[in-house]
């Protein structure tokens, strides 16, 4: 049966206008994404069988190109229309902390950059630039490395800071292991780009260790 067809309470699309995005179920949500079946499938058959596929709707959402357009039903269209969605949720979470101080909306960083980092198998050291005020200036991906870690630089994180004229940092990166406790390594790192910008008058006010569960703050643990 057609989702037309289905009583209007139940429709994903009137269901959210009536109810709310959260009353959905993810196949609910993936649904009004795809907008259509394919011929003996609703839109909500379709959803369900991609969400039995990948696991998650987490799963779904990070998987790259290739793994996504050889799905039933999808197809570069979509890829590019979800990742356009996502840039979207990104820039949004980014406008709401560009309002006010970082440090007074922690929770919107913690979210901001879990959004940026928690999808890579890789590692990727990235870095919030605030001024004085703590508002943020700019967020820049800056070391890339294996699932092994990041070869991380101080000398590059003291000219990136001096360019952006940065008063203050707040660094992140993600562990492709998704445990985000801090290792040693990171703890060390820490301290050593929090050495080399204090000779020049930035301060460090935050490393968040990216997994997948809650990202962990070191300022938080009481480690900086």
């Amino acid at each position: 049966m057609p989702i037309t067809d289905w009583p209007a309470e139940e429709r994903p699309r009137e269901k959210l206008l009536s109810r709310g995005p959260a009353a959905l179920s993810d196949a609910e949500l993936l649904a009004i994404f795809l907008r259509t079946g394919m011929r003996g499938k609703s839109a909500v058959d379709l959803a369900r069988e991609l969400l039995t596929r990948f696991g998650t709707l987490r799963t779904l959402l990070e998987a790259g190109r290739a793994d996504f357009c050889e799905s039933p039903g999808l197809g570069d269209a979509k890829y590019a229309q979800l990742q356009a969605v996502l840039e979207m949720a990104r820039r949004h979470l980014l406008e709401k902390l560009t309002r006010d101080s970082a440090l007074s909306n922690v929770e919107d960083t913690r979210a901001y950059l879990t959004a940026c980092l928690r999808a890579y198998r890789h590692e990727v050291f990235g870095c919030l630039f605030l001024d004085n005020r703590h508002r943020v200036i700019a967020f820049e991906e800056l070391f890339r490395g294996t699932l092994d870690g990041a070869s991380v630089h101080p000398r590059e994180v003291v000219k990136r800071a001096l360019a952006h004229n940065a008063a203050a940092l707040i660094f992140a990166h993600n562990h492709p292991s998704g445990v985000s406790e801090p290792s040693r390594a990171d703890e060390q790192i820490t301290l050593r780009l929090k050495e080399a910008l204090a000779l020049v008058e930035v301060r460090v006010l935050d490393h968040f260790i990216i997994g997948d569960g809650r990202a962990v703050s070191l300022a938080e643990r009481g480690m900086l």
